[in-house]
């Protein structure tokens, strides 16, 4: 029996090895991960997620339609898109404000809509999608321009600059697309965002008043995550200015291991939410998978890939065929969140020729190979050890 439980051990720290070494899987990989998701969202996975936090039905659509535009599944993107039209994907979204529905459910909308028509040939365009993206984009940048600030209420009453941040990226694309009409929007709201950001970190604020745009909390990683996924798409020199940010005041490997992104700025200690998950030594897992493709369209390819392979190691990943799924498939909204970041690619500007001056060290792996080393070797040190000890007759 201790044989066997050494085997074990030992075979558990070798595939570690092998995962933190080799190359994360790509787009083979999040091929897969969609098939595993498709399943789960035909049976309900969606509707689960729906109960554990506001958006969980929307995002696990969203998310799967956005990574299937990614890899040029447009009819798996245009079946993601039906959900969130439909009656249980706005239920959430009710209420009293500016923007019918909220910025958020616009805004992911919009972005998602422009990515489907981007994929098509001009002439080939569906009519309707092409005439309900046009009129968003309008009520989208008339919201803006009517409001005292650039951070559009979500629900009525409340405010998150994230998801301003889509939607704003949203009107970039539709002036990629068709007859540039939204720059002045677009101006005036890079303005208003540089007059409020977070004083500590100088990045944009995680909350604001849904009067005044003022920040009412500091930067938190999970919307950071996204922010700066979303910024280049909108302005690349500010992109460049609140991604070396990011990266300054979130980049973390908490006891050597790593890289991982916080949820609190690095020297602030603060609660966990429902969109971080339960922190472990401050670590967000949610930010820390988005952080993927937020660095890939950024040109950090360095970064993009040390997230990847430590997530082929912290995320468990099972293989089945055709499917893969992270965590033993309990999570499929965190599938959707990986497969995302892992297809990632800019929509409307083009990845940084240039990419941050920060490069990740190479030697990040080192600390989990000794680990994973020490690991696979205790059993028999043990073992050995065991057998020297000498006995009582």
């Amino acid at each position: 029996m201790r044989l066997v439980l050494a085997v074990m051990i030992s075979a558990a720290a070798a595939l570690a090895v092998v995962r933190l070494v080799a190359p994360a899987d790509g787009q083979s990989g999040v091929r897969r991960q969609l098939a595993f998701l498709r399943t789960e969202l035909e049976s309900g996975a969606a509707e689960d997620a729906q109960r554990l936090f506001p958006e969980g039905y929307f995002f696990s659509y969203a998310l799967y339609g956005l990574t299937a535009v990614d890899l040029g599944r447009l009819d798996d993107a245009r079946w993601a898109l039906a959900r969130l039209e439909s009656d249980a994907g706005r239920a959430p979204f009710t209420g009293e404000m500016p923007l019918r529905y909220g910025v958020f459910y616009r805004g992911w909308v919009n972005w998602l809509r422009g990515g489907i028509l981007s994929h098509e040939p001009a002439a080939a365009r569906d009519a309707a999608q092409l005439r309900a993206f046009e009129q968003d984009s309008a009520e989208i940048a008339a919201a803006f321009d009517t409001s005292p600030t650039p951070f559009l209420v979500s629900y009525p009453g409340k405010a998150w600059p994230v998801d301003s941040t889509v939607a704003l990226a949203s009107l970039r694309l539709r002036d990629k697309l068709l007859t540039p009409a939204y720059d002045v929007t677009a101006i005036r709201w890079l303005a208003n965002v540089q007059a409020r950001l977070d004083p500590t970190t100088q990045l944009m604020p995680h909350t604001a008043d849904a009067e005044t745009g003022e920040p009412t909390s500091g930067a938190q990683g999970t919307s950071q995550s996204l922010i700066n996924r979303f910024l280049p798409e909108i302005d690349q020199d500010f992109a460049r200015q609140q991604y070396a940010r990011f990266r300054t005041w979130f980049l973390d490997a908490p006891l050597g291991l790593g890289p991982t992104i916080r949820e609190h700025p690095t020297g602030i200690d603060g609660p966990a939410n429902v969109d971080s998950g339960p922190l472990v030594l401050g670590v967000s897992l949610s930010a820390t998978a988005v952080t993927i493709g937020t660095a890939k369209v950024h040109g950090d390819e360095t970064l993009a890939d040390g997230l990847s392979r430590f997530g082929e190691v912290a995320g468990l990943p099972i293989y089945t065929p055709g499917a893969k799924r992270y965590a033993f498939g309990a999570a499929p909204i965190g599938d959707a969140f990986l497969a995302w970041s892992k297809s990632a690619r800019p929509w409307v500007a083009a990845v940084p020729v240039e990419p941050p001056s920060r490069f990740l060290s190479r030697w990040w792996q080192l600390p989990l190979l000794t680990l994973f080393l020490a690991v696979g070797l205790a059993p028999w040190l043990l073992g050995a050890a065991w057998r020297r000890t000498p006995r009582r007759r």
